[in-house]
């Protein structure tokens, strides 16, 4: 139970890792909480408190919830789109850290030609990926349902 707790706990970290280099809110929140209860969890099987076991197992059903949904709004389920900043919480338009770091992406920053334009606006323009960023997400999410069940 300890070995698989702490596999769980450094899973969650490497996702809020990438999460927060994204700025993506959502995600980032439901990390920490994650990570919160992870850790009770852990605390409650050693010292046997039955009461941070069921805080434990709701949390766990959540999470499985939580990282289905993130597969389904990956994989664009249900009319779910990828390009709405849901996981930002509206606040900006950032988007998934994977989009322009993914393994082979070759990542070129293309100024707009609009003089109106700020000047240090720019676009990215991402090709050559080996992966496309949605299913590496999809992937970190189908890692966490597998660990936690």
């Amino acid at each position: 139970m300890f070995c698989l707790c702490v596999f769980l706990q450094l899973a969650a970290l490497e996702r809020q890792i990438f999460d927060f280099l994204g700025f993506q809110w959502a995600p980032i929140l439901g990390n920490f909480l994650q990570i919160i209860v992870v850790i009770l969890g852990l605390f409650g099987t050693i010292q046997f408190r039955p009461r941070y076991i069921v805080v434990y197992t709701v949390w766990t059903a959540l999470w499985v919830t939580w990282n289905v949904f993130i597969i389904c709004f990956y994989l664009e389920v249900g009319g779910l789109s990828k390009e709405t900043d849901l996981m930002t919480f509206n606040i900006s338009m950032h988007r998934s850290w994977w989009r322009e770091h993914g393994p082979g992406c070759i990542r070129r920053v293309v100024r707009p030609s609009a003089p109106s334009i700020l000047e240090d606006y720019s676009y990215v323009s991402v090709t050559g990926c080996i992966i496309d960023f949605q299913y590496l997400e999809v992937i970190h999410s189908a890692i966490q349902i597998l660990l936690s069940v």
